[in-house]
C-alpha cells in the first residue's frame, strides 16, 4: 500500500518567527502514525530541518544543473545539503509564473532524485481544461510528460492539484477527486506510488477527501502555515 503523506507548501510566506509553528506542530504530533512534511521557503530550510523532529523537509523548487551560472536558482543537492529530504517539482505556480514544460518538470524530477530528494511532482488541470471535458487527457499528457521514466515508490509523489482550486476555496467535489486520482492510479498501476489530493484543503473537508479512494494524503497550501490549521489535517490522515 502507498505511504500516506501529509505534506504543507509555504510557498512565499514565512520569516524566522514562523519556525514557532513547527515547534507547535511537533509537540501536537511527536510521533505522527503518517508521514508529515513541510516545504519552507529556501531562506528557511536549513534552520527548519535542524529542529523538525519527525517531520520531514522539502524544498519548494530545484533547478536541474547540479552547478553553474544560474543565479538566484537552487540545485537538489543544495536542497539535500540543507537538510531537505523532498522537493516539490512541478507546481501550478511554477508552471504558470515561470513557464514550466513538462520537459523541465521532468529534468527537476530526476535532478531530484540524482540528490537523493523524493520528488513530489504535481499535476492539474485548469478551470478552462475541466470545463472543455479534458482533464483526463490533461492529467495523462503530464504524467507522461513530467515524471521521469526511473520514478518509483521510493523516490516519487504524485499530487493532483487542480489549479482551479488552490487558493480559491473552491473543492472538486469528491466524484471528481475519485474520478481524477483512480485515472492516475490506472497510469502507474506498475507502482505503488503515493497520491495526494491539493487545493483547499482544510481540517473541515479532510476527513471526506481522504475517505476517496487512492487519495493517500493531501499536499496543503495555506492551511499548513499554522499549526492549528494543519493539525486537525494531520489527525484526519491519521484516523483515514
Amino acid at each position: 500500500m502507498p505511504r500516506k503523506i501529509a505534506a504543507g507548501n509555504w510557498k512565499m510566506n514565512g520569516t524566522e518567527a514562523s519556525l514557532a509553528e513547527l515547534a507547535a506542530l511537533t509537540a501536537n504530533h511527536p510521533a505522527p502514525s503518517v508521514s508529515v512534511l513541510l516545504c519552507p521557503p529556501a531562506t528557511l530550510l536549513a534552520r527548519m530541518s535542524a529542529t523538525a523532529g519527525p517531520i520531514a523537509t522539502g524544498g519548494q523548487d530545484c533547478h536541474a544543473a547540479v552547478s553553474g551560472a544560474h543565479t538566484g536558482d537552487t540545485s537538489a543537492q543544495m536542497l539535500a545539503d540543507a537538510g531537505a529530504t523532498y522537493c516539490l517539482t512541478g507546481h501550478s505556480e511554477r508552471r504558470t509564473d515561470h513557464s514550466e514544460t513538462d520537459a523541465i518538470v521532468a529534468a527537476k524530477s530526476q535532478a531530484a532524485y540524482d540528490a537523493g530528494l523524493t520528488a513530489v511532482i504535481c499535476i492539474g488541470e485548469t478551470l478552462a481544461e475541466r470545463e472543455a471535458g479534458t482533464t483526463l487527457a490533461v492529467i495523462t499528457a503530464q504524467l507522461d510528460g513530467s515524471v521521469p521514466a526511473t520514478a518509483n515508490a521510493q523516490n516519487t509523489v504524485i499530487a493532483y492539484e487542480p489549479v482551479w482550486a488552490i487558493g480559491t476555496g473552491l473543492v472538486p467535489t469528491t466524484d471528481q477527486i475519485a474520478e481524477v486520482h483512480a485515472h492516475i492510479r490506472a497510469q502507474l498501476s506498475d507502482k505503488d506510488i503515493p497520491l495526494l489530493y491539493g487545493g483547499s484543503v482544510k481540517g473541515t473537508n479532510a476527513a471526506e477527501i481522504f475517505a476517496v479512494p487512492h487519495v493517500d494524503g493531501a499536499l496543503v497550501g495555506g492551511a499548513s502555515l499554522k499549526a492549528a490549521d494543519f493539525s486537525p489535517i494531520i489527525t484526519a490522515l491519521e484516523n483515514a
